[in-house]
């Protein structure tokens, strides 16, 4: 019996697919589901000082970790509020609200993993077009199940966005 060896994935920065989700953050792709044989699905996010982040929501079939190169970034974890700097990680596993921004005044440059892996690069995709005026909000809310990304409101997270 031959076994066959497994190669390896490498992804080169200058190769990376980059997306503008908005005027203060960029997304890099750098391994989707696919590539990994399901493992995990790999992006960094480039949140610029003001950058909104990513609104309150959980994911039922992944992890979703975050580790912060370089800034400050706060991130809610279920009811919580945490400030990271770089070298932090926080891992968020399925069914907890979370959501994640720069600290006030700062940016913060994240590497977000989801393990396993899902098929998210169109839903990032979807966010670059809703930002460019190409598809609505109402687009990304019936995207929900595709791309395991549930929404709700978080009174720790909204009182949070509030303090300055």
């Amino acid at each position: 019996m031959s076994v066959t060896t497994p190669s390896a994935l490498l992804v080169r920065a200058t190769e990376a697919e980059s997306l503008a989700d908005g005027p203060t953050s960029l997304i890099t792709l750098l391994a989707d589901a696919d590539a990994t044989g399901g493992a995990l699905t790999a992006n960094r996010a480039a949140l610029g000082v003001g950058s909104p982040g990513t609104p309150a929501h959980f994911h039922t079939r992944a992890a979703e970790l975050l580790f912060v190169l370089d800034g400050s970034l706060r991130a809610l974890a279920g009811d919580q509020v945490h400030t990271l700097g770089p070298g932090d990680l926080i891992l968020f596993p399925p069914h907890l609200p979370h959501a994640f921004a720069p600290a006030p005044g700062r940016q913060a440059d994240v590497l977000v993993l989801f393990t396993p892996g899902l098929a998210r690069f169109d839903y990032y995709r979807l966010l670059e077009r809703v930002a460019r005026g190409e598809a609505s909000a109402e687009d990304i809310r019936d995207s929900s199940e595709r791309y395991d990304n549930h929404y709700l409101d978080s009174p720790a997270w909204r009182a949070a966005l509030q303090i300055h």
